[in-house]
């Protein structure tokens, strides 16, 4: 058997490439289909997370009560803006779909539609906002999962509110890297400090004890 030239090892190696962003399309487009088919009992939602469909259910008693503080300061905060913060909105990015605990976009968000009408296209959301909850699974979905999944739709600041790291952290996470999945920027805060949104329509908003406070 003779080798291959380069120039041949060059065409095999890009046409293996090209099959494999076949698959992945396909699979998308799987995954989508059956994402939009799916009837959850109530208290379940479903997000397509990095090839893969994942239901979740509600949160707990005490994810609810934090994510209930952040949308109701925020709306406080953003009240003489063109801004509002969501709760259980489908956020579409391509052929991918998340539900975050807290989002801030326009608050007309007609004017930031996906597609098929299921959502919020991502490129209209200016902060997404998750609690993180307790099982492994969970955990490692909202700080890594989802962390990438924002950063490739170009969401410029995502905040995880995490009661399950050390004694309570606060991270702000900004300057998403698209095309890494990652965001450059990282402060975190411990519970009780002021962790601070520093750009976008709630630059200067404060998460602190009064939102983090019980649990």
């Amino acid at each position: 058997m003779t080798a291959l030239s380069e120039e041949e090892a060059v065409v095999a190696q890009e046409s293996v490439a090209d099959q494999e962003t076949l698959e992945s399309d396909d699979l998308d487009q799987v995954l989508w289909q059956a994402w939009k088919s799916m009837d959850l009992p109530e208290g379940y939602r479903a997000e397509i997370i990095e090839g893969s469909i994942e239901v979740s259910p509600t949160g707990r008693r005490r994810h609810a009560v934090i994510a209930n503080r952040l949308r109701r300061a925020l709306d406080a905060f953003l009240r003489d803006t063109e801004f509002a913060a969501f709760q259980d909105t489908n956020v579409i990015h391509g052929l991918k779909a998340t539900v975050p605990d807290v989002f801030i976009a326009l608050e007309d968000l007609d004017l930031a539609p996906d597609t098929e009408g299921l959502g919020v296209d991502a490129a209209g959301v200016q902060v997404v906002i998750e609690v993180v909850s307790p099982g492994h699974k969970d955990r490692k979905r909202d700080r890594v999962r989802k962390r990438r999944a924002y950063a490739r739709a170009g969401i410029p600041i995502y905040v995880l509110v995490d009661d399950h790291e050390d004694e309570g952290i606060v991270t702000v996470l900004s300057d998403p890297d698209r095309r890494g999945g990652e965001y450059d920027t990282s402060h975190r805060y411990r519970y009780g400090a002021e962790a601070v949104i520093t750009d976008g329509p709630a630059k200067g908003f404060v998460i602190d004890g009064s939102i983090t406070q019980g649990r």
